[in-house]
């Protein structure tokens, strides 16, 4: 509802609205409940009995023994596989691209990296082959941030010269689970008005928290992320000397955290933990609240970056019940 007019306004307004504030690069904005729906509404749209253009090193699991090639052929789609594993070069793409292709599909391997001998063709390259470019960058990241400097965003990414950006408004984003559709406004128009679009229409919940997501000036996973690890280190040694006074020993020691969650794939964050006997593992994590550390030599590793400042104190406690 339009409280202004009083008349029947876009569903998801105020979502899509912040959508399009945080990524000014795009022309047009449309949401679905996951970033899998994303791209399956994309492939069913512009590419059903058409071919999408793919390198066979982006051809990923993304979870769940889910696979890309088996999703984007359910819509209809013919899959026009080219390069090898570890390499594929512009003149690869360019010699699939004819009459039938419905777009060039480029997949960032958000959860795993190949090295070595390797080479990938980028978005400013594949803009120049006359076909619409769909890139899927994955973990949700809408602009560049410095301590992930090889995750592509959104706004880089529509730039370089994507038609349609797709990611996730869970993982980097730090929302709630849903489909980011980011792109020319005529694409996007079409992708918003297909039939399937109304199967994939997203919750008013999800709706609502991706609004607060967009809006807030920051979240806990950007905070996790950013943690200073002096800060870390010095909430770790206070953790430690009361537990101390308490008579619980523990040790602080240098901790390397990883991001996770479907993004960044081989960046540690430098980071400090809190080391007890391998033995506070389970009934910490069975405790109420649960509390995951990991196993390392023989010793769990309580790591804060994700925890809460204010809850470092039901953390002391639940460990002093365990070791009682």
């Amino acid at each position: 509802l339009d409280l202004r007019t009083g008349r029947r306004a876009r569903r998801g307004r105020e979502a899509l609205d912040a959508l399009a504030a945080a990524v000014p690069d795009a022309p047009a904005v449309h949401l679905v409940n996951n970033g899998a729906a994303a791209l399956v509404l994309a492939a069913t749209a512009l590419a059903a009995d058409r071919e999408i253009v793919v390198s066979r090193g982006e051809l990923v699991e993304i979870g769940d023994g889910f696979r890309l090639p088996d999703l984007l052929e359910s819509t209809g789609a013919r899959l026009r596989e080219v390069g090898t594993t570890n390499r594929t070069a512009l003149a690869d793409y360019a010699a699939a691209v004819g009459p039938r292709t419905g777009f060039v599909l480029k997949v960032h391997p958000s959860n795993f990296r190949v090295t070595g001998f390797t080479s990938a063709v980028p978005v400013a390259d594949l803009a120049t082959l006359g076909v619409p470019v769909v890139a899927d960058i994955g973990s949700g990241l809408l602009a560049p941030d410095p301590l992930l400097p090889d995750e592509p965003d959104a706004a880089t990414t529509l730039r370089a010269g994507a038609h349609l950006v797709t990611a996730s408004g869970d993982k980097l984003l730090g929302g709630p689970q849903a489909g980011l559709l980011l792109g020319a406004a005529d694409l996007v128009e079409r992708l918003r008005r297909h039939p399937l679009a109304r199967a994939l229409r997203v919750d008013k919940l999800t709706l609502a928290a991706l609004a607060a997501t967009l809006h807030a000036a920051t979240t806990p996973t950007r905070e996790a992320l950013h943690a200073e690890p002096g800060a870390l280190r010095a909430r770790t040694e206070r953790l430690r000397d009361r537990l101390g006074e308490d008579g619980c020993k523990a040790e602080v020691v240098p901790s390397a955290a990883v991001v996770g969650g479907g993004g960044a794939p081989g960046v540690e964050l430098d980071s400090w933990a809190l080391s007890l006997p391998e033995r506070y593992a389970e009934p910490l994590r069975t405790g109420a609240p649960p509390i995951l550390g990991r196993v390392l030599h023989g010793r769990l590793l309580l790591d804060l970056r994700c925890v809460p400042a204010d809850a470092d104190p039901d953390v002391r406690a639940a460990i002093l019940r365990v070791g009682a």
